[in-house]
């Protein structure tokens, strides 16, 4: 009787380390374009770690050094931007969540929401925040250039917490704890 064992599932950290070996090798000319883009699908669907090395077994083996030259460009960009985000956090205009009896505040362009935005990168009715019992989670409504979350964009609701920064197109701010009016 033969004992076979299902494959390692693979996981979010998985994923990412094919992600970006897939991205180095883009970068070094071993992947065109598409290709690196239909692995990259492929990635995002694998269900094990099987089918995750089975994205990169035909690309050759990388030099030490250029492995290590990749990984040192890739770490300083990464500094850089946590660096540039850091700085940029304190000077943002800050949006305190409304502490009267209101569980719907919506965000835009148009006269009728309750935070207004003069900014052509906000839509008309960009965002909502929802307050229920655990707080306030943050909606996108269909704008144009997104609703982010501390630099994520929305692909559903999100919940808020002060300290979070909260972008309507080009518009950003800091959330913090309710006021009571």
């Amino acid at each position: 009787m033969s004992s076979t064992h299902p494959p390692f599932r693979a996981s979010d950290g998985d994923r990412d380390r094919a992600i970006n070996e897939l991205r180095d090798r883009a970068v070094e000319g071993h992947l065109s374009h598409d290709t690196f883009l239909g692995r990259v699908d492929m990635a995002l669907r694998a269900q094990s770690r099987g089918e995750l090395e089975n994205l990169v077994v035909d690309l050759p083996q990388r030099g030490r050094l250029r492995r290590l030259v990749t990984e040192m460009v890739a770490s300083a960009s990464d500094f850089t931007k946590r660096v540039e985000s850091a700085w940029r956090r304190p000077r943002l205009p800050r949006l305190a969540l409304p502490g009267d009896g209101r569980t719907r505040y919506v965000v835009g362009r148009g006269s009728a929401c309750d935070l207004v935005l003069a900014d052509l990168t906000v839509s008309r009715v960009h965002a909502e925040l929802r307050r229920d019992e655990e707080g306030w989670t943050l909606i996108d409504l269909g704008s144009l250039n997104g609703t982010r979350l501390n630099d994520w964009r929305l692909v559903g609701p999100a919940r808020v917490r002060p300290g979070d920064v909260i972008s309507f197109g080009d518009c950003g701010f800091m959330v913090i704890a309710p006021q009571l009016l």
